[in-house]
């Protein structure tokens, strides 16, 4: 079999939407379809045997550096939805995974696609083992790592501080990247964004682009723009953390 008759290797799973995952709306929140998605991704991997324990021993972790959520349908409490994940494509050192979610008919609800870095024990970028291929199978990424652009804000931006909490720390002990999605949402809300919060359809992007330690507060410059909202976090010495925008509208299933 040649490369271009190979498909990416599938895995799918069932979720229903808590009543703790959704706004007061009904609707379920933009950081819960990442949750879904990289609780898929674990399973996905410990299904063809690279389980947590299997990093651990190897001094091996993934850390989010781009996420993109594409919602298009009304996802509500009790519904049940369907996931499914697979690696799209991967470089030397990164992957990208893409999990659609669709309901019980099989219609497109939404998409995320979210790039991941592979880290050595030191905290540097390692390469992919050759093991994965056997298993995941992905093309080589024709594509750069996910990337989001901001303008300059306006003079009078507002700005905010987070303080990070215990419970939104992982099993890494790291902020989780799905809490950056909630961050998001909440300082555009603060603003009076509540529309484009919960628009159908919408696009949301993050860019990872330091993590924010435990215990620490950044600083979050929010505003409006044509179609949307952006905002930037920062540390304490003005470093970017996260770089993200809500857009308003759908882009094209890729």
């Amino acid at each position: 079999m040649t490369d271009r008759d190979r498909q990416p290797d599938r895995c799918s799973a069932p979720y229903r939407v808590r009543f703790d995952e959704a706004a007061p709306d009904g609707r379920i929140r933009t950081s819960v379809l990442l949750r879904y998605a990289q609780d898929l991704a674990w399973y996905h991997s410990a299904y063809h045997g690279f389980t947590r324990e299997w990093y651990r021993e190897r001094g091996l972790t993934w850390l989010a550096r781009a996420a993109e959520v594409m919602v298009e349908g009304d996802m509500r409490v009790g519904d049940e939805i369907v996931g499914t994940t697979q690696v799209v494509g991967w470089r030397r050192v990164w992957a990208r995974r893409r999990t659609d979610f669709v309901d019980a008919d099989g219609r497109p609800l939404a998409w995320t696609h979210v790039d991941w870095v592979l880290l050595d024990a030191r905290g540097a970028p390692t390469r992919v083992p050759n093991d994965f291929d056997k298993d995941f199978w992905a093309p080589q990424a024709d594509f750069p790592l996910g990337r989001v652009n901001l303008t300059h804000p306006p003079a009078d931006v507002e700005t905010s501080s987070i303080r990070v909490r215990p419970q939104e720390l992982d099993p890494m002990d790291h902020v989780n990247n799905a809490v950056y999605a909630d961050w998001l949402d909440e300082q555009v809300l603060r603003l009076g964004g509540e529309a484009e919060v919960r628009a159908i359809p919408r696009t949301v992007r993050l860019e990872y682009a330091r993590a924010v330690e435990p215990d620490s507060t950044v600083s979050a410059e929010t505003w409006r723009e044509a179609g949307g909202w952006s905002c930037r976090i920062r540390d304490a010495v003005g470093v970017d953390c996260l770089r993200a925008r809500i857009e308003l509208g759908a882009v094209s299933r890729p």
